[in-house]
């Protein structure tokens, strides 16, 4: 007997929020704090707190810099971050498509 596939879902990434920033990340190198908070919409405190969690989940890397004279913080997936939220999201599919019946 193969076990469900919840026990693939990973408790830190399946909240909405950080599942959100989760998948803004993954589909770039890098983004700017204020466009993955303007993308997820949710207020600087709310992104911070998450992105918090997620960087001590060893998901998220933080790198803080300037552009002209302005800070500026990028975020971007680490390794572990990228394997993790695939195998979330592989998680994801395979308990949505055990509730689709097969259309052929």
């Amino acid at each position: 007997m193969s076990a469900h596939p919840r026990h693939g879902l990973d408790e830190v990434i399946h909240a909405p929020v950080r599942f959100s920033i989760m998948a803004t990340l993954a589909v770039a190198d890098k983004a700017e704090f204020s466009f993955v908070r303007d993308t997820v919409e949710v207020s600087d405190s709310v992104l911070s707190r998450q992105v918090s969690t997620l960087e001590t989940a060893g998901y998220v890397k933080v790198t803080k810099g300037y552009v002209g004279k302005r800070p500026r913080t990028w975020l971007s997936l680490t390794r572990d971050g990228r394997a993790a939220f695939t195998a979330h999201v592989g998680a994801l599919q395979a308990i949505a498509s055990a509730a689709v019946p097969d259309r052929r």
